[in-house]
């Protein structure tokens, strides 16, 4: 699964040939062992769960960051490389 984005010790992923969560666009996030998917336009958790802290910053970097990740959303679909989006800075 290639990541997107690395900051304060999350690895951003997403999957190009994903059978879960009913084709909906999301992410996965891992922190310190943990592991969460997060559905892009509502920032749902779908699976899995953070620490508080992590899963808010997870949740205002992909804030900022949602057009670029509705574009890897896409790009994954297509079987294209997708591009690293920036860290929360």
């Amino acid at each position: 699964m290639p990541s997107i984005s690395r900051f304060h010790g999350i690895t951003i992923r997403m999957f190009f040939d994903e059978n879960f969560h009913s084709g909906n666009p999301h992410f996965h996030a891992v922190y310190a062992g943990a592991k969460a998917s997060f559905e892009i336009a509502r920032l749902r958790c779908l699976a899995g769960g953070l620490p508080p802290g992590a899963g808010k910053m997870v949740k205002r970097w992909a804030r900022e960051h949602e057009a670029e990740l509705m574009a890897n959303w896409e790009r994954a679909r297509n079987h294209q490389p997708l591009e690293s989006i920036d860290p929360l800075g």
